[in-house]
């Protein structure tokens, strides 16, 4: 058996960044490198029925290897990483044996991962932190999940004795964009229940997450030589800031947590001629979720009467919605994973998801589709970090989900 730290070192080598301004899928051509990198991994494991779509989707079945009547249950995680931080010529450091003292990760930039501003570091004293270099994310969201899976798989082809029914594999690219299951063929796919392993923390296991939209404004000023423009100028990033400064200043990504939810402004960008402001909106109760949205309808209608008809257009569309509704009539998948879980002698962490999955997704096309954690910490950014035996045991609950369907 390969180790996985192998596995996830080799994956996070690959530069997968999607792309939320493109219109191809994926989004990104080399997200592709990875995923035909996987394919070849399966095969060679001798996993025959294996294959890459045009859309980057790696699909694969394990058969049953026992008479028993058990569902087909698929693992799934996604290959991109967030286009919000660097993702190329990544350097992973190892620090084995953490001893709880900030690590540093740059010494040109004197950057420190610091339990001091980071109190989870603490939880994995005496186990191996891999971090950045301070220059990039690591991309643990989610080659942790990739090679948790991957592991799980490499273990079965191996270990025939270990009974278990249809298994399912997917790689999917785009889930950082909100895309990731855009083209995602759930019949081909073959699974009756699934599982993401895209979470965070050791012990996670989230069914509920938020439902979300996104806004793109896009606001027309008027450029006139600020010496003559009296009465004549409308300056878009003014009118931009304005608008911004009337959503709710506590409904704030940095200002919530648990249940509540946020307006977050991800890029505001432009001139004194024109200026474009994206939004991403989030809630889980779907009323609230409504409330939210009807609220920047009507601040753009506001700042339309204040200065002209035409001055901001809105692109608002949802994305993604709570997938409670759609786990709760099939409890019995949360059930098996929390069982999983405490197999392993882990304290089951189950909480709502302050973000999405390809899961939430998924669950509204008729595939129940549960989270589990990867291991990750502070993804997206320059202080990412994975605990090595987080991962390990996210792959043995992945194996452990498998041997609760056999019970």
């Amino acid at each position: 058996m390969e180790k996985i730290l192998d596995k996830f070192l080799r994956y996070v080598s690959f530069d997968t960044a999607s792309d939320p301004m493109s219109q191809t899928q994926p989004s990104t051509a080399k997200q592709f490198a990875l995923l035909e990198l996987l394919l070849a991994e399966l095969k060679k494991m001798g996993i025959a029925d294996a294959h890459l779509d045009e859309y980057g989707y790696v699909m694969a079945s394990i058969p049953s290897n026992t008479s028993a009547d058990i569902p087909a249950v698929g693992f799934i995680a996604h290959v991109d990483t967030s286009p919000d931080a660097p993702g190329n010529d990544i350097n992973p450091q190892i620090f084995p044996d953490y001893d709880g003292n900030p690590i540093l990760l740059n010494k040109e930039k004197d950057l420190y991962l610091d339990p001091a501003e980071f109190p989870e570091l603490l939880l994995y004293k005496g186990q191996t932190i891999i971090t950045t270099d301070g220059t990039t994310l690591l991309g643990a969201d989610d080659k942790a999940g990739v090679a948790a899976i991957m592991w799980a798989a490499q273990y079965l082809m191996e270990h025939p004795q270990v009974k278990h029914g249809p298994i399912k594999i997917a790689f999917t690219p785009d889930e950082e964009i909100g895309r990731g299951v855009a083209k995602f063929d759930v019949e081909k796919f073959g699974a009756k229940y699934a599982y993401t392993i895209d979470g965070g923390q050791i012990g996670e296991m989230e069914y509920e997450n938020f439902n979300a939209a996104a806004a793109n404004i896009h606001i027309q000023g008027r450029n006139i030589h600020p010496g003559y423009a009296k009465d004549k100028m409308i300056n878009a990033l003014i009118i931009g800031t304005e608008l911004n400064n009337m959503l709710p200043v506590e409904e704030k990504p940095e200002f919530t947590a648990g249940y509540e939810g946020f307006y977050h402004i991800t890029s505001f960008r432009g001139t004194v001629e024109e200026a474009q402001i994206n939004y991403i909106i989030r809630d889980h109760d779907p009323d609230k979720f409504e409330q939210k949205k009807d609220l920047i309808r009507e601040v753009v209608a506001f700042v339309n009467k204040k200065y002209g008809a035409k001055c901001v257009t809105m692109e608002l569309k949802d994305q993604y919605y709570n997938m409670r509704k759609q786990i709760e009539p099939h409890m019995h998948i949360v059930d098996k994973a929390v069982r999983a879980i405490k197999a392993e002698g882990i304290t089951p962490i189950v909480h709502p998801i302050r973000g999405g999955t390809d899961g939430a997704q998924l669950s509204y096309r008729g595939l129940p589709c549960p989270n589990i954690f990867a291991g990750g910490h502070n993804f997206h950014g320059k202080m990412e970090y994975l605990p090595l035996e987080s991962m390990e045991k996210a792959a043995r609950v992945v194996l452990g989900i498998i041997a609760q369907y056999t019970v």
